[in-house]
């Protein structure tokens, strides 16, 4: 069965024929040249620090093929951009979830965090000079990016706590302070930073003394300290970095949108970029119930005398991984199709749903199939590890769990809080008066 053919009953009304021939080229060029290519651009990255200067050749030829197919910038939606390849939201989430089995595809395609997000900042809050020097670039894909936002020294959860300094000098922003978990930062072909720090630490409005500014990789003062790991995996050539910047100048026209608006980027560009994770991480949560199926049924490894697929619990597993896979799926595909018809703003409640659940669900079934494979699933032979690896720290990008979870019970509580006291005191009221009616005795409430 093709992709085209997949597609949930509930999403078909929203996806057009061109979409649906789209998703089936997705899957051809993810299964067929990207999932391959993932073990040649590691091989070509090769070993030690020449790995963060590599550029593998396959990646360059998988682009090349990918703009002749006509998959590049799918996840611009038609709804809220202009630059994309004219889909939805949702029509792209079919696609991401194909993107997100292979390391390269999403780069492959253009469409590969924290560019994207980038990007769609650019697009939706950049002047048109900053467009020029640095959207376009970025839309053809001959320059990468990185997004510095979190920080070592403060609780980067709450970000009002973001301490970075940003001054302003004559016709001049001065930054002082550190970033980490600079994601792309290591890249060699990232040649700007979109930074978040303070402007006014002494706005009463505490969400009004943030703002962002764009600062070209290399710029005087700008030291990279080092490249953080993964639980033991580094992401050459992508990277995460840690970041220092001391007396760092860049222009006044560095500045997006405007001074104390960084709250308000950060939510326009979050929003989309949780969502886009989301759907990457049901193609990898797929990925690992395939390897799942493809280790039970591997006559060579039998126990007791049996196949795995012969055991309960095994199946058990099965069962349980389909159902959490296509569930997950649901909640992603709704979330998509509630910013479709408005934006990420009024789809807040939808995009915390599917950030919180498909990370979780997709460890799960991951955790599941490396214990099929038992030793073999946690090492090198298998994509298992790197892939609980990279979604493991999906619970903490983009806003840890515990921050949605408590943002959504508040928003939950206090929306429906008033109605369903009343209408649980009418129903009770309504139980008594027809009880009174047919004659029989009240009984105490609590």
């Amino acid at each position: 069965m093709s992709a085209s053919t997949r597609i949930p009953p509930i999403a078909q009304p929203f996806v057009s024929e061109r979409a649906k021939k789209t998703l089936d080229l997705v899957e051809e060029f993810v299964e067929k040249d990207c999932i391959p290519g993932d073990a040649v651009f590691s091989a070509e990255l090769g070993e030690g620090e020449k790995r963060w200067q590599t550029t593998p050749i396959i990646m360059e030829q998988l682009k090349e093929k990918a703009k002749k197919l006509g998959l590049w910038n799918m996840f611009l939606s038609k709804t809220h951009f202009k630059q994309g390849a004219g889909f939805s939201n949702l029509e792209y989430g079919l696609m991401a979830e194909l993107l997100g089995k292979s390391k390269i595809a999403s780069e492959a395609t253009n469409n590969a965090a924290p560019d994207t997000g980038n990007m769609e900042v650019l697009a939706k809050y950049g002047n048109d000079a900053q467009k020029q020097q640095w959207l376009v670039p970025l839309l053809e894909g001959k320059i990468r990016s990185a997004f510095l936002m979190t920080e070592p020294d403060v609780a980067s959860s709450d970000a009002t706590n973001i301490e970075l300094d940003i001054r302003r000098e004559g016709n001049e922003y001065v930054l002082n302070g550190s970033k980490w978990w600079s994601s792309g930062a290591g890249d060699p072909r990232c040649q700007i930073y979109l930074v978040m720090g303070k402007t006014d630490p002494n706005n009463s409005d505490t969400y009004k003394q943030q703002s962002v500014v764009l600062v070209p990789a290399g710029t005087r003062g700008i030291t990279v300290n080092r490249m953080l790991h993964v639980y033991g995996y580094d992401d050459a050539p992508h990277g995460h970095g840690h970041i220092t910047f001391e007396n760092v100048r860049v222009p006044l026209s560095a500045m997006v949108l405007g001074e104390g608006r960084g709250f308000e980027i950060i939510q326009g560009r979050l929003g989309p970029g949780r969502i886009h994770h989301a759907m990457r991480t049901i193609g990898a949560a797929e990925k690992a119930l395939e390897w799942m199926i493809n280790r039970i049924n591997d006559d060579k490894k039998q126990t007791f005398g049996k196949p795995l697929a012969s055991h309960g619990v095994i199946l058990e597993w099965v069962a349980k991984s389909r159902i959490e896979v296509d569930s997950a799926r649901l909640i992603v595909l709704n979330a998509a199709i509630k910013i479709d018809q408005g934006d990420a703003k009024s789809a807040l409640k939808e995009i915390a749903q599917a950030k919180v659940l498909v990370p979780q669900t997709a460890l799960t079934i991951i955790d599941r199939a490396i214990q099929s494979y038992g030793a073999a699933g946690v090492c090198q032979d298998t994509p298992l590890a790197y892939l609980w690896a990279g979604i493991r720290t999906l619970r903490i990008a983009d806003g840890p769990d515990e921050v949605h979870l408590q943002q959504l019970g508040r928003r939950e509580n206090r929306s429906r809080k008033d109605a369903i006291a009343a209408k649980l005191k009418w129903q009770r009221e309504e139980s008594d008066r027809l009880l009174s009616a047919a004659g029989f005795k009240i009984k105490s409430h609590l």
